[in-house]
């Protein structure tokens, strides 16, 4: 392959910039188009404002994880694993930290902390970054890259439109999720308007709506330490341990968002949520964990006697669905009853009526389908020249930095794989 001298990067966001700090490092000329007014919008948000970089695993685990085509990512996660991605930060001058799960954030719990990193890496690579300035088309001729059309926004500096050539583009826009932060899926328009073909794309990692009325109810109120099964008819699609959160629509919460990436552009109607409110208590030890509890408050009435077993604002909920009567002496309780009750306890159904929207998911769910792009160098097998990183392309992951991971080993292959080398 020849070298290739000038790389433009279409996006700024984690692909786009480790593409940049890649491709530089390669000996290329490199220029990031940013149509926001500042890099890595979207990660100021991850995390929860925290940035959950990455996930301590070794390369078998990061594909575990992957949920959408993890064996396109095997050479993508051999070019840039998490451990060199750590070393490439902690070398940069960021203090970062693994916590529960092995979720890598920076030690400061700042995202900012983490784009300030990556922007004095750029800084000190030399790389442009042009600023709201929006990619309107990208040029090709027989089949090989050769220009990108742009126009500058407000806040540019500049005005007017231009066509930058360059040798090599790497599309790094995202997908739609957020699209607060300029996700609006116009790395789709470029791929399709290059030929390039998309798997329909839904929300992904994204609260879900239920039927169940309770919902209002229960809104707020955080549950830890449950678990959480997903099932389609008798199919198991998920199976974890962890937290979960009630709103007023519905559920989400870590262990939502990530069954929802087996539910994302699926048929849900037969599908059910059950949460086992006590997973560490057989069927057994939690009936005699009731029936003691029962005996220490002989002539207190049923609905005034779950205090020690569940928070306060699911009691009401559980009495409802028991069938028994609120007011009945616990000491009154029949023995079916009670194990009525505990099965409602050990599988608490819910029903999901819908997933949330774009404006709620962490991720996006399809793209650029991965059989048009070279798993050794994300470039397009179509267009010589124009490679694919991060979010745009069909691939996806459960939540716990898994999906960033994704993004800077993509833009890392792409960055160096389109310099020639």
């Amino acid at each position: 392959m020849e070298k290739r001298t000038k790389v433009i990067i279409i996006g700024g966001g984690a692909a786009g910039i480790m593409a940049a700090v890649s491709a530089a490092d390669a000996g290329a000329s490199v220029t990031i188009i940013e149509k926001n007014e500042k890099l890595g919008k979207k990660l100021y948000i991850t995390g929860k404002g925290r940035c959950n970089i990455t996930n301590n695993s070794d390369i078998q685990n990061l594909l575990l994880h992957v949920v959408s085509n993890p064996k396109f990512l095997y050479s993508a996660f051999s070019a840039l694993n998490s451990q060199e991605l750590m070393d490439f930060l902690e070398n940069s001058g960021l203090k970062i930290q693994t916590e529960r799960g092995n979720r890598v954030f920076p030690a400061s719990g700042k995202s900012s902390d983490v784009i300030r990193t990556f922007k004095s890496a750029l800084e000190k690579r030399k790389v442009k970054i042009y600023y709201n300035t929006e990619v309107q088309g990208i040029n090709t001729e027989d089949g090989i890259f050769k220009s990108i059309d742009i126009k500058y926004l407000d806040g540019s500096g500049r005005k007017g439109t231009e066509t930058i050539k360059a040798d090599a583009v790497i599309v790094a826009t995202g997908g739609i999720s957020y699209p607060s932060t300029g996700s609006t899926g116009d790395g789709y328009k470029f791929a399709t308007d290059t030929g390039h073909s998309i798997k329909k794309t839904s929300p992904s990692l994204v609260p879900v709506n239920i039927k169940e009325s309770f919902a209002k109810e229960l809104q707020g109120l955080s549950l830890r330490n449950v678990e959480l099964t997903l099932k389609d008819g008798k199919k198991v699609l998920y199976k974890e341990m962890g937290e979960m959160l009630f709103t007023h629509f519905g559920i989400s919460g870590p262990l939502v968002l990530t069954s929802s990436c087996y539910m994302s552009g699926k048929d849900i109607t037969g599908m059910k949520f059950i949460i086992d409110l006590k997973p560490a208590l057989t069927n057994q030890q939690l009936n005699e964990r009731i029936l003691r509890d029962f005996s220490e408050c002989k002539n207190s009435s049923f609905k005034n006697s779950l205090g020690r077993l569940l928070p306060s604002k699911l009691i009401p909920v559980i009495v409802a669905l028991s069938g028994i009567n609120p007011d009945k002496k616990v000491n009154s309780v029949t023995k079916q009853e009670r194990a009525g009750l505990t099965e409602l306890l050990k599988e608490f159904v819910m029903t999901p009526e819908s997933l949330r929207g774009y404006n709620e998911a962490v991720i996006t769910k399809g793209g650029i389908m991965v059989k048009e792009i070279s798993p050794a160098t994300m470039e397009s097998k179509k267009v010589r020249g124009m490679y694919f990183a991060g979010e745009v392309i069909d691939v996806d992951a459960m939540t716990g930095g898994y999906n960033l991971q994704i993004a800077w080993s993509t833009g890392f292959l792409a960055g160096k794989s389109a310099t020639g080398l």
